[in-house]
């Protein structure tokens, strides 16, 4: 009997995405063209490899503006901030950036929108995440509107809205089928709901999934690279397991426990949207020795979407 061949299968598109590139590419550019000190409030990706080279480099991560001193560059992170932060940085004297990723100003948009048409608001996400906090606080508190957090359908049955007017907009990196689910709900509950003319769920997020699922089907376990404060890498293991497959959370090749993988012939990897490929190569040369030497992709599927740059950085 021929033994089985073990083979690593690569999902595609995987790892950065057009918005964290943009971010790091601010922060790098920043570093070379000014003089003053790089700060960045908040990580500016939820990543640790990323966090801690940009920290070799010079950058200086804080939490609040006001760590931030007079004549430095200052830089928002990807995830986006409140009307106060932003703010509070127009009072300052010092140059911003802000890094958020487009898609997420496109929410932050549309809640302001709404807002001024008189609707009260629910947004779908995770209380606490970076760019929840971003999104509840660019609601304008003298619109005479209200903005609602839920979470699960729980929280759905609990919303005590008089309003007829209603509308809802979403955190960019949920899961796809959940999010789906709870809008469902809504609009059960409110029939009246209007929600965004395009999916507010990000297009990598979506494509990370569609690839995630297919990679459940082909392989025995899923080995997602990313941080655990990163939401979209968090949904991308969680999505796996939903499949039937193990699936396990991983910073680098340091977390990969060889037991979980001995029964294991077919291995999957796939990254967040935050997490650099040199990861994912890294991980596949710990793979190759334990019997892994046969590497595949999934598919050839390539992202083409990219983001401009401030003007002042783009020369």
């Amino acid at each position: 009997m021929s033994k089985k061949i073990k083979e690593i299968v690569l999902a595609n598109p995987r790892g950065f995405c057009a918005g964290v590139d943009r971010a790091i590419d601010i922060v790098e550019k920043s570093l070379e063209k000014y003089d003053e000190p790089v700060f960045v409030r908040h990580q500016v990706v939820h990543n640790k490899r990323v966090v801690e080279s940009l920290e070799k480099k010079g950058v200086k991560f804080v939490k609040e503006v006001n760590e931030i001193p007079d004549n430095a560059v200052a830089i928002f992170s990807a995830h986006g901030v409140s009307s106060e932060v932003e703010n509070e940085a127009k009072s300052r004297d010092f140059m911003y950036f802000d890094a958020t990723c487009p898609l997420v100003t496109k929410v932050h948009l549309e809640v302001q929108k709404h807002a001024r048409k008189g609707r009260d608001i629910v947004l779908i996400g995770h209380k606490g995440h970076p760019e929840v906090v971003g999104t509840l606080g660019r609601h304008p508190k003298d619109s005479g509107t209200n903005i609602f957090l839920i979470e699960t359908k729980e929280d759905i049955e609990k919303l005590k809205i008089k309003s007829d007017s209603l509308a809802y907009v979403t955190q960019t990196t949920l899961s796809v089928d959940e999010t789906t689910e709870l809008i469902e709900v809504l609009k059960s509950r409110f029939p009246n709901i209007i929600g965004p003319s395009a999916d507010d769920i990000c297009y990598a997020t979506q494509n990370r999934q569609d690839a995630v699922k297919q990679l459940s089907l082909e392989c025995e376990v899923v080995l997602v690279i990313g941080s655990k404060t990163s939401s979209n890498s968090n949904r991308l293991k969680e999505l796996a397991e939903k499949c039937g497959t193990k699936s396990f959370l991983i910073d680098d090749k340091t977390d990969i426990k060889i037991d979980e993988l001995k029964f294991a012939t077919s291995v999957g990897i796939t990254a967040g949207a935050s997490a650099p490929e040199d990861i994912v190569q890294e991980v596949i040369s710990y793979l190759v020795p334990l019997g892994y030497n046969h590497v595949r992709n999934l598919s050839e599927n390539k992202e083409s979407m990219t983001f401009k740059l401030p003007r002042e950085l783009s020369d």
